[in-house]
């Protein structure tokens, strides 16, 4: 067996590491897609996957929300700004149910978009059908200052 010394900071830089890990939030460098949505992230516990796409009239934002209802998702609009919000509650806890994994992610989210351009935000429109939030955002030359929000259809 071989002697291995003791190194204070190593374990710091250790502790460290894993303490950030608990706090991080996904990469944010510039998506595949081009410097088209610029994206504001708080630390929630899980983050819903987004599917972002972009036509000469609109921009198209899918989310995917498995397991909620459309009361439960909240969708704004102001000053080009396009944020979704919701949360994602785990089952009741039965008396003879006994988990042996749970690997989904459950709580509170929030996703911010900062669209590059003047959109009509009177006429954004979203849908949700089997687990897949569609949010149409169409474009405009000029913008409203009001806040609105999004009633899923």
């Amino acid at each position: 067996m071989s002697i291995i010394r003791w190194d204070p900071m190593r374990e710091l830089e250790d502790m460290q590491r894993r303490f950030q890990s608990y706090f991080s939030t996904p990469n944010t460098s510039t998506p595949s897609f081009g410097s088209f949505l610029n994206e504001q992230l708080s630390s929630p516990q899980w983050l819903p996957a987004c599917d972002i796409s972009e036509t000469p009239e609109a921009y198209s934002v899918h989310a995917e929300l498995p397991d909620m209802r459309k009361e439960d998702i909240k969708i704004t609009v102001q000053d080009g700004l396009l944020t979704l919000m919701g949360e994602r509650k785990m089952e009741k806890e039965e008396k003879n149910k006994r988990y042996h994994r749970v690997e989904r992610s459950y709580g509170r989210f929030q996703r911010s978009f900062t669209l590059p351009t003047a959109v009509d935000e009177n006429k954004v429109t979203a849908t949700y059908r089997d687990g897949v939030l569609n949010v149409l955002v169409p474009k405009s030359t000029s913008g409203s200052a009001q806040p609105k929000e999004i009633r899923i259809g």
